[in-house]
């Protein structure tokens, strides 16, 4: 497990994910968060030493202190946790998560580990736990496959191979199958368009192949809605849905739930979701984990580990926008403990 090679693969990544000018990038903390709409912030005046020996001291003793672990691990970057746990090593001569797996227990436990991952090493470990041991969680692998980008995926293969010494490729086809499988083999390739191109000619194709593959038709072609919706690039999407539209008189994702059902159903929808927007798309899965009885954890322990620090502040505004309700009320409501002190952090207030 070369975490130094994925250490440095991530800062990279982090300096260039941003859209940010040229002149401004010399200027960009290695310490910094890997978006710049998130809740999680680069901490200032950092001292990796001083908060292992902080997380060490919460461990120390009868009992654990978890509102100074949530203070650490909560209010740092990604790759300041990564110091942390080289300090910790160096200075404990422990692995910080192998301690504090064992000193805590249940959800909160789970996100303290989230959070102490890099985010392609956590993707990977959330994809693999999803199709560990009986049944699949597909939930997991839609919402990880269908919102990332190409280089996320590429980075999620690499991490994926190295740790659990398979090819993502052939954990998820052994896993799953049909038509589903296929649209994940297809977003594991990493090969959408990235470019912003729009040929407005192959945009009406697209609603007409769409179209015809499916309203148009008795069964549904599939193939057709794979090739558009996982290969063209974003604003060129945007663009075949509005021709869908205008041609069938029907919103894309009425069409997708009605020419479909199960994952397959699920996937296409997450998928144009995302085009549509990522942080709507999210804010819908944080809802759908909460209302109701019982809470489904999974799913929102990942949204909250995973965006914190990309565009958590986006997902709060379209939780509020689209519910009526803030995601922190909803956390605050249908979570207890610890689990819920750190949830609220990551969420960033009100």
């Amino acid at each position: 497990m070369c975490y130094e090679l994925l250490i440095i693969i991530y800062l990279l990544f982090s300096l260039f994910q941003l859209s940010r000018p040229p002149d401004q990038i010399h200027h960009h903390s290695k310490m910094a968060a890997i978006g710049n709409r998130g809740t999680v912030t680069e901490a200032a005046g950092f001292d990796a030493a001083a908060d292992a020996e902080k997380l060490r001291g919460a461990m120390k003793g009868a009992g654990t202190d978890e509102a100074a672990i949530i203070k650490v691990v909560a209010h740092r970057t990604i790759a300041q946790r990564q110091r942390i746990k080289e300090a910790y090593k160096q200075t404990v001569g422990k692995d910080l998560a192998d301690d504090l797996s064992s000193e805590l227990s249940g959800n909160f436990r789970s996100v303290v580990l989230g959070l102490l991952m890099l985010a392609p090493v956590y993707d990977a470990y959330e994809l693999r736990n999803a199709m560990k041991g009986a049944g699949t969680e597909e939930a997991c692998l839609i919402d990880i496959l269908a919102s990332r980008s190409n280089n996320e995926i590429k980075t999620i293969n690499e991490v994926y191979k190295r740790e659990y010494g398979k090819t993502l490729e052939d954990a998820v086809s052994g896993d799953t199958s049909g038509m589903f499988k296929r649209v994940l083999v297809s977003l594991l390739t990493s090969g959408r368009d990235e470019s912003d191109k729009v040929d407005d000619a192959q945009a009406v194709q697209d609603a007409k192949d769409i179209y015809e593959a499916g309203e148009a038709r008795w069964g549904t072609d599939e193939v057709k809605f794979l090739t558009v919706l996982c290969v063209r690039n974003r604003n060129h999407l945007l663009k075949v849905f509005q021709e869908y539209q205008k041609i069938s008189g029907k919103d894309i994702e009425a069409s997708i739930k009605s020419e479909m059902s199960g994952s397959l159903e699920d996937v296409f929808l997450a998928i144009v979701k995302c085009i549509k927007s990522k942080a709507a798309f999210f804010a819908e899965r944080l809802y759908k984990s909460m209302k109701g009885v019982g809470t489904t954890d999974s799913v929102l322990i990942r949204i909250m580990v995973s965006r914190a620090e990309i565009d958590m502040l986006d997902i709060k505004s379209q939780f509020q926008k689209i519910y009526g309700k803030t995601l922190h009320s909803f956390i605050k409501g249908d979570t207890s403990g610890d689990y819920r002190k750190i949830l609220l952090e990551l969420c960033g207030g009100e």
